[in-house]
């Protein structure tokens, strides 16, 4: 099975579907193969209802077309939750970041899309944090 590099966190999501200055960059990502987690799934849906105020049935259709679009959805597990605790000690994220990285890491991508975290740290020796709005 061949590997996608690109790991797209849920800001990257939100963005694609706004007309936010960041859209046309979101869109683009979201066009290119790559994978995301149920935590990015979740946090959209969450975002997408309280702070864009869509209504559910739009949420519901965004899901199933990024669900559509994505090469892998990486599932959360109790493993995860470990590894995520370690990369809070290593790189001092925040929980639900490492959460995310965790999920990237597990999925063997290389890229990890967002403007939350340091742009240009690497993490583990092999998953770089890319901002592309920068």
């Amino acid at each position: 099975m061949p590997t996608v590099a690109n790991f797209l966190d849920t800001n990257i999501l939100v963005y694609a579907f706004t007309k936010d200055t960041r859209a046309a960059t979101a869109q683009q990502l979201v066009g290119s193969p790559f994978v995301l987690s149920t935590q990015g799934l979740n946090e959209f849906a969450n975002v997408a209802r309280k702070k864009l105020r869509h209504p559910l049935e739009l949420i519901e259709e965004a899901i199933e077309a990024i669900s559509k679009l994505a090469w892998m959805i990486v599932p959360m597990d109790q493993q995860m939750t470990m590894t995520a605790l370690k990369l809070v000690g290593r790189y001092n994220f925040a929980f639900y970041d490492a959460l995310m990285v965790a999920a990237a890491l597990k999925a063997d991508c290389t890229r990890y899309y967002s403007e939350d975290l340091q742009d240009g740290l690497v993490v583990e020796g092999k998953l770089t944090v890319i901002n592309p709005f920068r």
